[in-house]
């Protein structure tokens, strides 16, 4: 079987090296409901001897706790009445990569299953996955990039803390969208990232910078969709921790102030499965690729909790900021929802709604499932918005979690695309982000109200 990527491992290379002294500590993890890196580090030793042959667990509540990391009620996979068992962490061995900002450390990354080996299905790894067989099954493989912007501060995330995440400086203090000046005083950082990123077997294509002070993205080559998640979920972690080690911090948070927020813009295309390009032919867009978008399309209000998952998340849709507020596409329209770009092979969808606090295979899970759902019921796409989405009177992106939660919760259509089990689950996830930002007293609110009520 060919490996993903040439600067990947396989699991003899990586006992080599563990032998050879080269490698010490062995990550094991799975990206979490809110889209983080969870697991366990392994001496090299007792990795080879145990890990590699019999797996590891970890307790089922990973995938119900809230951001603190409190256990909460109100999950049907995991709860005080039902013990808080554990899972296994099933070793994907396609998936181990050397991390060379961390000292003689490589990572694999994991699925997660019940102790009978059957796959828990609120995983968001097994999520995609089970959306890639219905393409598979089809006659499809899906192709993806995500586009993750993040801001840069000089400073620490211990000062940052200690701040409330206030008054801090940012890396660059005007906007330097493409500005190669503004980019160099930031070089040390995103350089450090890019080599770590290319010699843990990413693609990395370029970094820029963007409108926000101190605002920046790093690009990587499109990959098949699960391989796009996976990478994602590292370099997510290991952007902040390579800025921790420059002394500084960055934030994927969809809305960190009142300028533009943190994007994931996601493009995405199917291919045939020996790669035959379906998408466009005799230099036009094909009927499935038309009943792809209108999927898509459809489907945008209510899967906007999968691209838009937190409180924050809804601060960043806002006319005129290059987030969009309609669902509607266009060619090449940056103020549409979904944005056509390329052509023959390079041709593909931008769904621009994502923030970069997206779980990025919850996103593309949504975006993969409503598209093939376009395909089997043939949706019909209506025709494209030209001139400015953000002044039609085209339906708009949900504003709010609560209005994306109940979209969710209440769509057959989502049902169908994902199960009960898989709706039910992230309802709940948003029901208890809902809960503790309605029990919170906001720095606004005392702004407001301290002295002059």
């Amino acid at each position: 079987m060919t490996r993903r990527n040439a600067r990947l491992l396989s699991a003899d290379e990586l006992v080599a090296r563990i032998e050879a002294d080269l490698i010490d500590t062995v990550i094991v993890a799975f990206t979490d409901m809110q889209g983080r890196l969870l697991g366990k580090r392994f001496h090299g030793r007792y990795f080879v001897d145990v890990v590699a042959k019999h797996g590891t667990e970890g307790c089922n509540y990973l995938l119900s706790v809230d951001v603190d990391m409190n256990t909460v009620e109100g999950y049907a996979m995991s709860s005080w009445e039902k013990g808080y068992g554990d899972m296994e962490f099933a070793l994907d061995f396609d998936t181990i990569r050397v991390l060379k900002h961390l000292p003689k450390t490589a990572i694999i990354q994991c699925d997660l299953t019940w102790l009978d080996e059957s796959p828990v299905i609120q995983s968001p790894r097994t999520i995609l996955k089970a959306q890639v067989e219905k393409a598979t099954q089809a006659g499809y493989v899906a192709k993806a990039g995500t586009e993750l912007e993040f801001i840069v501060f000089d400073t620490t995330y211990e000062e940052a803390w200690s701040s409330n995440y206030r008054d801090l400086t940012p890396s660059n203090q005007y906007n330097v969208d493409y500005s190669i000046l503004g980019t160099s005083r930031v070089e040390p950082l995103l350089r450090d990232i890019r080599n770590t990123m290319y010699a843990a077997g990413m693609d990395v294509e370029c970094a820029k910078g963007e409108c926000n002070f101190g605002q920046h993205e790093i690009g990587f080559l499109y990959d098949d969709v699960v391989a796009t998640a996976d990478n994602h979920s590292v370099y997510k972690t290991a952007a902040k921790e390579i800025a921790a080690q420059h002394g500084q911090a960055l934030t994927f948070m969809a809305k960190y102030n009142e300028r533009e927020g943190n994007s994931c813009h996601i493009h995405l295309s199917l291919r045939g499965l020996e790669d035959e390009i379906v998408f466009w032919r005799d230099g036009a867009r094909t009927p499935l690729y038309d009943q792809f978008i209108a999927g898509v399309l459809t489907m945008m209000r209510d899967f906007t909790l999968l691209y838009a998952p937190n409180v924050n998340s809804y601060k960043r849709f806002a006319d005129g900021s290059f987030a969009p507020t309609t669902v509607a596409w266009g060619l090449d329209n940056r103020s549409c929802a979904i944005r056509l770009v390329g052509k023959g092979a390079g041709a593909r969808m931008e769904n621009r709604v994502p923030g970069g606090d997206a779980n990025p295979y919850l996103a593309l899970a949504a975006m993969l499932g409503a598209g093939l759902y376009g395909i089997e019921h043939k949706l019909e796409l209506e025709p494209e918005l030209t001139g400015n989405a953000y002044t039609s009177d085209k339906p708009k992106v949900p504003n709010t979690l609560r209005e994306a939660r109940d979209a969710f919760t209440t769509s057959a259509a989502a049902r169908q695309i994902l199960g009960d089990e898989v709706v039910d689950h992230y309802t709940t996830m948003a029901d208890v982000e809902l809960k503790a930002f309605e029990a919170s007293v906001t720095d606004w609110e005392l702004r407001r109200s301290f002295e002059r009520m």
